[in-house]
């Protein structure tokens, strides 16, 4: 009985120890675009959707570290798409905000979510300054004036990061310029803020105001 239970227990060991050392390769490979490792390890019955302590899964840290070959293989496996990190990041937000073109392209073909509460791919774009990204993105029906939880737009983002050619994108594609920051600013007040004044140019023309108000003191 005791031989019996010490077996079972060294066959527990050994497969905890097997499970590690499987779990460090899917990971570390994952980072590094290592299809051919990946591959391998999901052939012997790794999942594709294994998360790092902060909740990204493979898919993510590839999109990420833009190895689209990586992200190929995953979308032909049925890796999840849309499955969000311990920051609500998606893979699409992340190559998004890496400007990670080729990823994007086929994270959107493949069905990825573009619109979605919080920071969206497109604001994440725009606040890196990432054009072709962006104008994929709006392409593929991303909601110019989403808002995130205190109200920043891709507008707004790009105005802040000093991204011209992106705010030029984002009101020809009918971004509304006067939507407001919870503390009441608008894309022309975070521009002037930072010193874009070519941008706020640009939203004047376009209609754009201030969103603080002015107060009168009568004497």
């Amino acid at each position: 009985m005791k031989k019996k239970l010490l077996g079972t227990l060294l066959v527990l060991a050994f497969s905890t120890v097997v499970g590690a050392a499987t779990y460090d390769d899917l990971i570390s490979s994952a980072k590094m675009g290592d299809t051919a490792a990946i591959s391998e390890l999901v052939r012997k019955g790794a999942s594709v959707d294994t998360t790092d302590i902060d909740g990204n899964t493979l898919m993510m840290l590839a999109a990420r570290d833009g190895h689209a070959e990586l992200v190929s293989f995953l979308i032909s496996q049925r890796a999840k798409l849309n499955a969000r990190n311990s920051a609500g990041d998606t893979a699409l937000r992340l190559a998004a905000f890496r400007g990670h073109l080729p990823v994007v392209e086929l994270l959107i073909k493949a069905g990825a979510t573009v619109n979605m509460s919080g920071w969206t791919p497109l604001s994440y774009a725009a606040f890196s300054g990432h054009l072709e990204i962006a104008k994929r993105l709006v392409e593929a029906g991303a909601d110019v004036n989403s808002p995130s939880e205190n109200g920043t737009t891709a507008l707004i983002a790009a105005a802040r990061g000093g991204h011209a050619d992106v705010v030029k994108l984002l009101l020809s594609r009918k971004a509304d310029p006067n939507l407001k920051l919870d503390t009441g600013e608008t894309a022309l007040d975070i521009a002037l803020k930072n010193g874009n004044t070519d941008i706020a140019a640009l939203l004047r023309q376009a209609g754009g105001h201030s969103g603080r108000s002015v107060t009168i003191e009568v004497r």
